[in-house]
């Protein structure tokens, strides 16, 4: 039996997390045969030859690439011009501290952005949107681990700020046109093809190269590092949902490492130690990243499976090739 067709529209597709989702849609035989549209404007917050090879070598009769901009309504509806069965929306402008500097652009790409991406799928009678959202949305939060069904979210950063936003405005979207709106609240995403300003990316290419890491506070604050192929299989899951209209579920490993602790892990992958540099703490930052993966179990059947030292080794194989 042939499999059966889907087609899947992928914004931000060239970059880290959409370029692993749509991998593993594009290797998903037999069952599904999907057929991904991506969408990309190749930013050059880092260099766009590294989005541009992490798509190079994909069928050209599955894969098909739009480079337009999200924040552009009539680029979308100019060159969407495809049938598709679900939006996966992970572009954004990513990071904490660049959004305090410039809060305008982060309120323009992620806020407005979301915004066209959901009337694009009102338009075209899209029914699924999964959407990037993010672990910040909770800010400082006593009550740990943080659980979905908390609504006093707290966000410290414009960058939090636009992802609660995208969450509210897929709620409305969902309440108005009925369209099934799944916010999947990443929380601290590592692996192979992650910006160069990521944590885990910076830091080992600093000690590769023998220079300072900087810390800022003490050390201890502490963060729940998820592999990116989990992020992938966790997405994947939520784009197969069909039971309630609107979602918000935490995507991570369930396991807080503190920032000393995941050095420690790249010292030992890279076989190399880190010459530490202090810092005051930077505003915008949370001391904690927590949350609860119960709801991921229930709603999704899904479960982080890999231990931080197993991603940080596919990491540093990656980071030295």
């Amino acid at each position: 039996m042939a499999a059966k067709l889907r087609r899947a529209l992928i914004t931000g597709a060239a970059g880290f997390i959409g370029s692993h989702l749509t991998e593993k849609l594009l290797a998903e035989r037999p069952g599904y045969d999907w057929h991904v549209t991506g969408v990309d404007n190749f930013d050059p917050w880092y260099d766009p030859a590294v989005k541009r090879a992490n798509i190079s070598g994909w069928p050209a009769d599955r894969f098909q690439l739009i480079e337009a901009d999200i924040t552009d309504p009539t680029a979308l509806r100019t060159h969407l011009t495809g049938e598709y069965d679900v939006v996966v929306h992970l572009a954004a402008k990513a990071g904490v501290r660049p959004s305090i500097q410039d809060p305008a652009a982060y309120e323009e790409v992620n806020a407005q952005g979301t915004r066209n991406v959901l009337d694009l799928a009102r338009e075209r009678g899209i029914g699924q949107v999964v959407f990037a959202s993010s672990s910040s949305v909770y800010g400082i939060h006593p009550d740990a681990p943080w659980r979905e069904d908390e609504t006093a979210l707290r966000p410290i950063s414009p960058y939090a700020c636009t992802k609660a936003s995208g969450e509210l405005m897929g709620h409305v979207y969902s309440h108005l046109y009925g369209i099934r709106f799944m916010a999947m609240r990443f929380f601290n995403v590592y692996g192979p093809r992650q910006r160069p300003d990521s944590a885990v990316h910076k830091f080992a290419r600093l000690i590769l190269e023998g220079e300072p890491v900087p810390i800022y506070g003490d050390g201890t604050s502490r963060r729940d590092y998820v592999y990116v192929g989990d992020i992938a299989a966790g997405v994947r899951a939520a784009m197969d949902y069909c039971e309630t209209p609107f979602e918000a579920i935490n995507l991570g490993s369930g396991r807080e490492t503190s920032v000393t602790e995941m050095i420690s892990g790249l010292e030992q992958v890279l076989q190399k130690k880190a010459r530490i540099e202090w810092h005051q703490e930077q505003p915008g930052d949370v001391p904690t990243t927590s949350g609860d993966m119960a709801k991921a179990r229930r709603l999704l059947g899904h479960e982080s499976r890999t231990e931080l030292l197993d991603g940080l080794r596919q990491f540093a194989s990656w980071i030295r090739t």
